[in-house]
């Protein structure tokens, strides 16, 4: 991998953190909407990652030959809700209260949101560090012929 790529990857995986930091986001703005029924309920989201591999054309700059080089990162495959069942609370007075006396809650768990804001956010600085690396390695690359 050269250091042009890694720009790339960090980049990926930079757009991932970010949807994964969303999506956090979103479950904790929600974690106590309450609804009356079980279909209006709010419902924990998360994203779901894959890792690339993919060719590209790269032109060398030594011939006109052009060659095959190999980039990796992480894509986004989708958004799914989470299967963990609702919390129902017997709460009569509620004004969301459906016949039965009960209000539905979501199935977000705050510290498990947390824990991902963290472990996300971390990420992203991480590959912040990976870029301003590859960046300093490669400025320090150019002053090699001086």
């Amino acid at each position: 991998m050269s250091l042009a790529n890694i720009f790339d990857t960090a980049a990926s995986a930079m757009s991932a953190n970010t949807v994964r930091l969303n999506t956090t986001a979103s479950n904790l703005a929600n974690a106590e909407s309450a609804a009356s029924s079980i279909d209006e309920t709010y419902r924990a989201r998360h994203p779901v990652f894959a890792a690339v591999r993919q060719q590209v054309e790269a032109l060398s700059f030594d011939t006109l030959d052009a060659g095959q080089t190999e980039t990796q990162g992480v894509q986004v495959l989708g958004i799914v809700e989470s299967d963990a069942p609702l919390q129902q609370r017997y709460e009569p007075d509620h004004p969301l209260a459906n016949e039965e006396g009960y209000v539905f809650y979501p199935n977000v768990n705050a510290v498990e949101e947390m824990t991902n804001m963290i472990s996300s956010s971390k990420a992203y600085q991480m590959n912040v560090e990976v870029m301003n690396s590859a960046k300093t390695m490669m400025q320090r690359l150019l002053t090699l012929g001086q």
